[in-house]
């Protein structure tokens, strides 16, 4: 069937594309896949950004508890990072999962892989350029699940070696001396904390007045001074430049309060945000429109052009922020794909879309933060917790942050869970169900929670709403 029609051609196999694709083949359609990456299937996520990231952070996170060792009654003298083997780790589980993609999930579901760039020749023709020549696909769809790469810093140039994206920095052979980091989002934060924890020095500089400025205003604050007892940490700075010495790299900026600073470093990681990739499409030849490089979707992510369609880290909605997130494109892909099978689905639903930093502290969210919630004119109570007050913190030695819940007064509803302390990112799982089924703080209140668990700390929490949580 290579050049049959097919009733959906996704183009993209990274967390939207070849979700996506599963789904279409799972509901009866016959689906074909499009991927140029010559290392695999699997999109930034898998190759070159989620998974090898929670990997290094992993490592990071084990290193970390045995250099406490001693703290926990084990003894590891000698004890010593060898990164080329973490690496090489990193690797062999990358390399695992992309191939499961191709020569697994794909051949179950009977769908057809076209390794090359697609490129449109009118609406939903199309036609995919290999090693092999070109093959022209028949499809009444098209998926555009093509994601992002990093964003580039106007003046300054990525060289691979001493100023590098997120990109780059997965591929290093050694830890580097030392590292600034520009941007303190989610991708920047990971990397410092990662570095950080291999014996970098580290330091963060940031344009917006907090690190994670996504997240809940109490939340970041507490996660930025955290994380500065292991980095230095600019917030509220602007980098003005960037010059190659005998030293390394120095990069100006200029404080919060207007003062000209500069480090050095032997490293500079560039992390300030993701672009859209839709190069090399030919969209001009459909009426497929673009918005400041994003392709542009109604809620159903459907395109200007009839039987073409986008998700992920490529689409704006209808003009709104999109969360460019590994999750969020696959539910999107679902969506699409149970619609053309003519099944009845509702668009996603952003305000439950949750978030989640692996850097330690972990932080998570789901929700309205405080601050969104009044803006949106709730009447708001809010309950915390610290996770230091209950005892499976203190057992697993890591009791810093705090749970946060947001909720309507009037009503009782949980409006937003906020987390930043231990395992947040697991955590965070149980708010979500509460969100989906429109909780009360009162009813995550009287849900028996295990003792001693880490989720006892937003159970009271919820009962903190009150006023009354037990261990505060």
């Amino acid at each position: 069937m290579a050049n049959g029609e097919f009733d959906v051609t996704v183009i993209g196999t990274g967390p939207g594309g070849y979700v996506a694709a599963i789904r279409a083949a799972q509901v009866g359609l016959r689906t074909a896949v499009v991927e140029r990456d010559p290392v695999g299937c699997g999109g930034t996520c898998l190759l070159r950004g989620c998974i090898p990231t929670k990997a290094m952070l992993h490592t990071a996170d084990l290193l970390e508890d045995l250099q406490h060792g001693k703290e926990y009654g084990i003894v590891a003298e000698g004890l010593a990072l060898d990164f080329p083997a973490l690496m090489a780790r990193k690797g062999r589980i990358v390399s695992r999962l992309s191939k499961g993609i191709e020569t697994y999930l794909f051949k179950k579901n009977k769908i057809t892989l076209f390794k090359g760039q697609a490129r449109f020749e009118g609406p939903r023709a199309l036609v995919v350029k290999g090693e092999g020549g070109e093959t022209r696909v028949a499809t009444k769809n098209v998926m555009i699940a093509t994601g992002s790469r990093p964003r580039p810093l106007p003046g300054i140039t990525p060289d691979g070696t001493s100023i590098v994206t997120s990109d780059e920095i997965l591929e290093l052979k050694q830890v580097p001396r030392s590292l600034v980091v520009i941007g303190a989002g989610a991708v920047g934060i990971e990397f410092a904390s990662i570095f950080a924890r291999f014996g970098s020095a580290v330091n963060v500089i940031e344009l917006l007045p907090r690190v994670l400025p996504l997240e809940d205003e109490e939340i970041s604050a507490e996660a930025g001074k955290m994380l500065a007892k292991s980095m230095g940490i600019h917030t509220g700075a602007k980098t003005e430049g960037v010059l190659k010495t005998s030293q390394g790299m120095e990069i100006a900026f200029r404080s919060a309060g207007g003062e000209a600073r500069s480090i050095t470093a032997q490293m500079l990681l560039v992390a300030v945000g993701r672009a859209p990739v839709t190069d090399g499409l030919n969209l001009e030849s459909t009426k497929v429109q673009l918005e400041k490089g994003y392709v542009k979707v109604t809620p159903f992510m459907e395109t200007a052009e009839p039987g073409v369609y986008a998700i992920g880290d490529v689409v704006t909605v209808e003009g709104r922020p999109h969360p460019m997130l590994a999750h969020v494109a696959s539910f999107e892909g679902i969506g699409v794909a149970e619609r053309l099978a003519g099944k009845k689905t509702e668009p996603l639903n952003y305000d439950q879309v949750p978030s989640a930093t692996y850097c330690n502290p972990e932080v998570a969210s789901v929700g309205l933060s405080e601050a969104e919630a009044k803006k949106r004119g709730h009447d708001v109570k809010v309950g915390r917790f610290p996770f230091g007050n209950i005892a499976k913190p203190r057992i697993i030695g890591h009791d810093g942050g705090l749970v946060k819940v947001v909720s309507e007064a009037k009503y009782d509803e949980v409006l937003g869970v906020h987390i930043v302390g231990p395992h947040a990112t697991d955590l965070i799982s149980e708010a979500c169900v509460a969100l989906r089924l429109e909780s009360t703080t009162e009813e995550i209140m009287r849900t028996i929670h295990p003792h001693p668990t880490l989720p006892e700390a937003l159970m009271q929490a919820a009962e903190a709403v009150y006023g009354h949580a037990i261990d505060a």
